[in-house]
Parts: structure tokens; sequence; C-alpha cells
């Protein structure tokens, strides 16, 4: 993950009908869609079928209500609080961002533009009149502007590889628009001749891909592309309205852990997506309102019992002796806690009065169960194989005692794991965030751009408590998919596709 540098192409063609698109032959986007996907988006109810809306939202990443632009006028936005993707990586991470367009508003202080605050670097070819045959001969030069911006040292700069006639290697994120289909479909409705313009977009769109793959350093970065577009039209041309031609978008991805379409997708996705290729975890005061559909997490934390290793049958077990007579649900209410915690629960079962006592000999009993046979379950080395492959760091975050954890450790092999925790290290156990929270500080990562590995109801609450994604591989207890959580059956098959896309 850390070896090649991440970069983001997205390409925004407009007013392209999702039905004539997929009828039409467009080699580009079904070859991007067939490594990706190809998914429909429906315009959020609140937002007008309108370019300036929508397209706010597929960079700025909020919707209207945040954004402030409710027409083709932009006047009273408020994209100095949510300003585009190009624009927040070039100002506030100082990172090489490029957009070329040839619509005013996206680019100049006009009707209260630009949409484009301040990218590092932009290309700007107006249309000489708004006819589609002037929209074609823009976007035509708006391609050319592009190739060699895209295309890094392998165009337009000399052979010491330094930027030369606008060319800059270090492009991280490029924004490139295509507006002939639009304007095509205004002035003749939704015909052959808007197909053609289609088709023209579309084979841009191979060129502008052609400039990235010829890139010296390729070989070495990872690219995600992202098509997208802003709103249908009606049969005969013009959109505003809410019939199902007009509200359906979509949205073309390919790239690093990129695989089907996970769920609905909105506009305010795309730029979520963009800073999730780059590695770049939203700060919580942006308040985006998309999330992206892939993203590496920053770090993996894993809790072990009944995730990595079979020891919560053991520890059930060994409660099981310490109270004979104990019923399923006070048993399930003491997975994933420590015994400390559980000796508290199970005294009044008991009719003893030392929890301290009780709380020793469970530990001492499941010590030695762990000792004797502990195993790893299944997937569970395969995983941390795959992390380590990737360079993705990884804690291990238990409820167990450092003795106990010291004798799985012998099992899994201590050297997988950047950072362990134990029962009693933090203030408070799980389903405490504590634990989590330790795990994350320890690796200098956000705790919100970890995925925990969870099996019990206890850790899964104690990992979104810390504000992580999580993955849940319920053992015993049933545990049910919800927001920022996706649960699987297991760990086996748990490849980067998977691990991408958990938890989002």
């Amino acid at each position: 993950m850390h070896h090649a540098a991440h970069r983001v192409l997205v390409v925004g063609i407009d007013g392209v009908r999702l039905d004539v698109l997929n009828r039409l032959p467009t080699p580009h986007i079904d070859a991007l869609a067939a490594d990706g996907f190809l998914a429909p988006i429906e315009v959020d109810a609140d937002t007008p079928t309108m370019s300036g809306p929508c397209w706010a939202s597929v960079v700025t990443g909020v919707t209207v209500a945040k954004h402030g632009v409710w027409s083709n006028d932009f006047t009273g936005n408020r994209l100095d609080v949510f300003p585009d993707f190009a624009t927040r990586l070039a100002v506030q991470d100082g990172r090489r961002t490029f957009v070329a367009a040839g619509w005013q508003p996206l680019m100049q202080a006009h009707h209260g533009g630009p949409l484009f605050r301040a990218p590092s670097s932009t290309a700007y070819v107006s249309p000489t009149a708004d006819t589609p045959e002037a929209w074609e001969h823009c976007d035509e030069q708006i391609t050319e502007a592009a190739v060699p911006a895209l295309a890094g040292a392998g165009a337009g700069a000399g052979a010491e590889g330094g930027a030369a006639g606008g060319v800059d290697d270090d492009v991280v994120a490029s924004f490139v628009y295509l507006g002939a289909p639009d304007e095509t479909a205004h002035f003749l409705g939704c015909g052959e001749a808007y197909e053609a313009s289609i088709r023209r977009a579309d084979a841009r769109l191979g060129r502008l891909i052609a400039a990235v793959r010829s890139r010296p350093s390729y070989a070495d970065e990872q690219w995600t592309f992202l098509v997208v577009t802003d709103h249908g039209h009606v049969d005969a041309g013009g959109h505003g309205g809410r019939t199902p031609e007009e509200r359906t978008a979509w949205l073309v991805a390919a790239g690093p852990g990129i695989g089907p379409a996970p769920r609905p997708l909105r506009h305010a996705d795309v730029a979520a997506q963009v800073f999730a290729a780059l590695g770049r975890h939203p700060d919580r005061h942006w308040t985006l309102d998309g999330r992206p559909f892939a993203a590496a997490p920053h770090a993996v934390l894993l809790d072990m019992d009944g995730t990595l290793v079979d020891t919560e049958s053991l520890w059930l077990r060994t409660v099981r002796e310490a109270v004979p007579r104990i019923d399923a649900d006070d048993l399930f209410d003491v997975l994933g806690r420590s015994a400390t915690e559980a000796a508290a629960r199970l005294l009044p079962l008991t009719g003893d009065d030392d929890p301290k006592s009780l709380a020793a000999d469970l530990e001492a009993c499941f010590l030695t169960a762990v000792q004797r046979e502990a195993a790893p379950l299944p997937g569970a080395l395969a995983l941390l194989d795959l992390l380590q492959e990737l360079g993705i760091p990884t804690a291990l975050v238990s409820a167990s005692s450092r003795p106990v954890m010291d004798a799985v450790l012998k099992t899994l092999g201590a050297d997988r794991f950047l950072t362990t925790v134990a029962e009693g290290e933090p203030p408070r156990g799980k389903p405490a965030a504590d634990p989590y929270l330790a795990a994350a500080r320890s690796l200098g990562v956000d705790p919100a751009a970890c995925l925990a590995v969870e099996d019990s109801p206890t850790g899964v609450a104690a990992a979104e408590a810390a504000g992580c994604r999580v993955l849940a591989v319920p053992s015993y207890a049933p545990i049910d998919p919800g927001p920022r959580r996706t649960v699987r059956r297991g760990l086996e098959g748990i490849g980067r596709e998977e691990l991408w896309a958990a938890g989002l």
C-alpha cells in the first residue's frame, strides 16, 4: 500500500442518459466498468436535475443543503466552506491538482462561480458559441490540453523530466469536463446526433486514459478512474424535472480495491472516493455527506478470541464449568468480556461472594485450555499474510489477559502485529472504546480510518465507540449489518476488494 503512488482521474461527461449509454458501443467506458463497475446514481430528491447543483455535489462531497448551488447561477453558494476536492487537496495538503473544463461557471468568476476555486493548475477554453458543434470543438481542445498534463514527463516535458509547457508530473488528482453531449441533447433531443456525441466523448475518455498509461512512472503508480454524469434528459432534450430519465445519473469506477458497486450510490460519494483513493482520511470538520465505496484501511485492528483463534469455545467451556447451571443468555453475555468483568456478572449465579477469587479461577482454567488447545481459525493466517503483503499495520486488541495473549501469540506469530493491547492495559475494557483507541494511538492513525475485525457484540460495540469501520465475523452471538459495519460468515476468502469495502 505504501510503495505505489496513488493518483485519481475524474472525468465528468455532462448530460448522458444511462439507458442510452447502455445500448451504445462505448469501448473505453465498458473496459473501465469491466475492471470495476458501472452503477446508477439517483439525483437526491432535494437536488435540481441541473448541471450546477449536480456537479457541485460530485466535486465537493456534500449536497445542496451545504454547498448552496441551487441552479446554473452559482450566486449565494457556500463553496468557501465546502470546497471542491481539487482545491482541498491543493490548499490544505499542498498536493498538486489539475482541472480542465470549458463550462464557464466551473472555472471563472461568472454568475457566482467558479466551482473549482484554487486547483494547482487548470486548462480553460470556452466554446465560441452555445451550439453542439462549438461544444465538440471545445471538448476537443480541452482533451488536447489535458493529455500532456496527464501524461507527465511522457509528453511535453524535456528529457530531464521537469515540468514544461504546463505539464506537472506530481498531479495526484485531476478533473476533466466534457460538455458536448448535454448541449447536443438540448438542441437536437436524444436521437442519433446525441448518440454520436456520447461515442465521441467515450473516444476522448480513451485518449485521456491512454495518456495516463503512457506515463514513464505508470508502472509504479496506482490509478483510480471515476467517470460520472450529472443528470439525464427527456427524449426531446432538456432536464430540470423529476422524471426517471432526468433523475438517473451514473458512475463508472475502476481502481485499487474497487469491486462491484456495494450499495446505492450518490453524487457526493465521488469526492469522498477521491480522498479515499489517495489515502486522505477526511477531517470530521469537513462534514462530508458522501462515503467512499473502496478505501484501504490505514490500519487493521484485530480482536483475538473467536476472531483469529478458536478460544471462544474454550472460554464458554471454562464459564460453564464454573457456573454449571448457567443459561444461554447469561453465557453469551460474557463473550468478549475480561475474566474480571465476567466474574462480576456471574457472581449472583454462583452463590459466591468473592469476585476476585472467581475471576482468578476463570483466568487460570482458561489459560491452561488456551496453552493446550488454541488453534488459528480458518482464514486467520491467510488474512494476516495479506495484511503484511499489503503493508497495512496491524494491532491485536483483546479482552483477554496478557498471559493468555502471549500464549496465543506463540500460535499466531508475535511479529505479525506492530502493537498489542491486552485486558487491564487501557483504563476500561470492551465494550468501552479504550482498547481500540489505545491501539490506534499506538499506531499513530485516526481510529475512524481503521478497520476493526470482531466476532462478538461486545467487541463490535467497543470498536464502534472508537469510531472504527467494522468487519464482523460472528462466532456465537448473532451480529446484524449496520452503518460502517459489514458482516461476513468468516475470514476465509477475504481479499483486497473485501478489505477495501468492509465497513464503508
